[in-house]
């Protein structure tokens, strides 16, 4: 999403919600997250998995420059040491290895997810090992630009919608998707903006 995007959004949402309209008086909008659609985030999305961005960066080098492309192909060639050796666990290694083996065999698609509606897009990624839900809604976010998606089981999104509606702690999951479907149809949007008052939000 852009921000002339994000900007409409904001503009209805505004009218729908005031606390929301508040905290966006104090925080300003989000910067847009877009992320290149294809086999590469896939694999980034695999390398993050409970480390840091910066350990993620540099372990993520290290094993792109062992292929002479980023492809799944290509990975497909790559033994098993080498990927441990560039810092991928075990665990990681039969993740990017089936990812890989999946597209190589045409059990997933990368290109037709674009084709499918949210929850076919959904099923279609957690279906693979090592994604879960929220790695699938990530995707389809800030990958295929979907503007109704809603991750709720982002902590930083609960902590933050508990601030913005006032509660004595943050909402779970199912009341969260509750809280928002006012938000519905832009609430990437409006989870954007929750992860911007997160970081800015009064405590």
């Amino acid at each position: 999403m852009n921000k002339r995007q994000i900007a409409a959004d904001l503009a209805l949402l505004v009218t729908r919600d005031s606390q929301l309209a508040n905290a966006l008086a104090q925080v300003g909008p989000p910067p847009p997250r877009n992320r290149p659609a294809g086999f590469e985030t896939f694999l980034s999305t695999i390398v993050s998995q409970q480390i840091s961005t910066e350990a993620a960066r540099a372990i993520l080098g290290r094993v792109t420059a062992l292929m002479p492309e980023l492809s799944a192909p290509a990975l497909l060639k790559l033994n098993s040491q080498d990927l441990r050796d560039a810092g991928l666990s075990f665990r990681k290694i039969e993740y990017a290895q089936g990812l890989a083996a999946a597209i190589v065999n045409g059990e997933f698609d990368i290109d037709a997810l674009a084709q499918l509606d949210d929850a076919d897009a959904i099923k279609a990624i957690t279906a693979l090992r090592g994604f879960g839900r929220w790695s699938a809604e990530i995707y389809l976010m800030f990958s295929l630009k979907r503007r109704d998606i809603f991750p709720a089981d982002d902590l930083a999104l609960l902590i933050a919608l508990g601030r913005l509606k006032q509660l004595p702690g943050k909402p779970t999951p199912a009341q969260a998707r509750e809280l928002t479907t006012h938000w519905a149809p832009m609430r990437t949007t409006g989870a954007l903006f929750l992860w911007h008052y997160y970081r800015g939000a009064p405590t």
